[in-house]
């Protein structure tokens, strides 16, 4: 009886073990709208490594790339109603989202080159502009860079007066939607998944995008001309819901907080390097010139676009513009 009652306690703990061992894993739906070949398509595909590796399991990522789960004015609130469980938006998004401050980094001129721009993102300013996303029931993790904004065209952009009459494709930023009536013209907002068709049928002229985004949208098949400004950066921050980041268990929040942290490393690490990429791959396809404005065209635009930054203090406030500006060590008429 004794040996029986032994041998059933055995097989009981084996059985408890079994399940534990079985038990399911935690997943995670990453969407985002980009190809899987850009910085931010890779560094999505990082995380998924290093979260899946280092939980040993416990975790499950499933990336879905070029908005294969939701459009980008869909993908906000299905991370809300937790549909999806992490995304990397445009921080141009946001301010119709309700959290208008983020539109500073459509400001052009404040972040020239990849210094500046890192300075703000990694600064005290920008982790307390992640922390206002909270009240919208999202979390913000850390700050993706994509290179800088280029231009598209039909038509050569090489001064001012080449923008007038252009329809343009921007993000859904009332800082770019402003920029680009300064410059003489008419900013469009289209879902990121219809702008090629919209270039290729002449819905739209031009889009404001990245070099990267030139290339793996095959943006280059339907328009003739990119010209690089560097007037701001494509930012995109890695958020999740936030009911579902408080829930996870303490150890596994900080396993994936670190795999965020250096997913992040390596996706900014390959901004520069996918941009340079790109821009021999696109001149190589030989379908689009890429044109570097002189300093004297880029001051002339410049002029034009800066007007933006007193226009928009009622809409970002005064105090967070000024703050922005000293993150990234910026001073105006310089």
């Amino acid at each position: 009886m004794r040996k029986m009652l032994v041998l059933l306690a055995a097989v009981a703990l084996q059985f408890v073990g079994t399940q534990a061992g079985a038990q399911e894993p935690i997943n995670i739906k990453f969407s985002h709208v980009a190809a899987t070949d850009t910085p931010k398509g890779q560094g999505a595909e990082r995380f998924k490594k290093l979260a899946e590796e280092r939980t040993k399991g416990r975790v499950k990522v499933t990336v879905y790339a070029n908005s294969a789960l939701f459009k980008d004015k869909e993908e906000l609130e299905a991370l809300q109603m937790g549909s999806v469980q992490m995304l990397a938006p445009s921080i141009s998004k946001f301010g119709p989202f309700g959290v208008k401050e983020f539109e500073v980094f459509d400001l052009p001129f404040v972040t020239p080159d990849l210094a500046s721009f890192q300075q703000v993102t990694t600064s005290e300013y920008g982790q307390q502009l992640l922390k206002r996303l909270d009240a919208r029931g999202v979390r913000g993790l850390a700050y993706w860079d994509a290179g800088f904004r280029v231009i598209s065209s039909n038509r050569p952009l090489h001064k001012l007066a080449d923008f007038k009459g252009m329809k343009i494709r921007v993000n859904s930023s009332k800082v770019i939607e402003a920029q680009t009536r300064a410059v003489g013209a008419i900013p469009q907002t289209l879902a990121f998944s219809e702008v090629y068709q919209a270039l290729q049928t002449g819905v739209v002229d031009g889009a404001e995008t990245v070099m990267s985004n030139v290339l793996t949208q095959k943006f280059y098949e339907v328009q003739k001309h990119v010209m690089t400004l560097h007037h701001t950066h494509q930012t995109y921050a890695v958020v999740v819901n936030k009911k579902f980041w408080d829930g996870l268990p303490s150890d596994i929040r900080t396993i994936l907080e670190g795999a965020v942290a250096d997913a992040t490393t390596y996706a900014n690490s390959l901004a520069l390097a996918e941009e340079a990429d790109a821009v021999d791959k696109i001149k190589a396809s030989g379908k689009t010139t890429i044109y570097d404005p002189t300093p004297a065209e880029r001051q002339e635009i410049k002029k034009a676009m800066m007007v933006v930054h007193a226009d928009m203090e009622k809409r970002l406030g005064k105090d967070n513009i000024q703050q922005f500006y000293k993150a990234a060590g910026f001073v105006p008429g310089r």
